[in-house]
């Protein structure tokens, strides 16, 4: 919402609290619980998007005056590079959950975009696509809460597209 200019610049506190604790220390605590479940796809998302969290938030808190926009730009980049093949690799799940990932490198690729380009269009797009972004994945966690408290669907979050094994993350129900 900051990105699509709904909140000042100076909300970014609130956002490093967020990404430090939930972020960052909720998502990496929830990548190791993953492989030690074997879950691979979850351990590596958890740990990966935690890691995103915590690192974006020492960037802001402590660095981001003295970064460049070429470098930030590169940061997210790799960052939608990841995303990329973690969406490749959720095929095999739901397609809430491949939702959340598309959506997701979107997002990276229009920060990396705005950044190398100081484009306030593309800044305001991925705040707009990001926000598609974490309505998506609210759905999907309250889907995957609810249909197992259940032990029945009642979210859906839809097939896989492509056949075989599904991530436990997401999974289809």
């Amino acid at each position: 919402m900051i990105n699509i200019g709904w909140f000042p610049d100076d909300a970014t506190g609130i956002v490093v609290a967020c990404a430090f604790i939930y972020g960052g220390g909720a998502q990496v605590i929830a990548g190791v619980l993953e492989f030690l479940q074997g879950n691979t796809f979850g351990g590596t998302a958890s740990l990966g998007y935690g890691s995103f969290w915590l690192s974006y938030a020492l960037i802001v808190q402590f660095l981001h005056a003295g970064v460049s926009p070429l470098l930030m730009g590169w940061y997210f980049f790799l960052w939608g590079v990841f995303t990329l093949y973690m969406w490749v690799a959720s095929l095999r799940s739901s397609r809430a959950l491949q939702t959340v990932f598309l959506l997701l490198w979107i997002v990276y690729f229009l920060l990396a975009g705005s950044d190398w380009t100081a484009s306030s269009l593309l800044r305001t797009l991925s705040g707009y696509v990001g926000l598609l972004t974490a309505l998506s994945a609210l759905y999907l966690s309250a889907a995957i809460v609810i249909n197992d408290a259940h032990g029945r669907s009642v979210l859906p979050v839809g097939e896989p597209t492509a056949s075989g094994r599904n991530a436990k993350l997401g999974r289809a129900s």
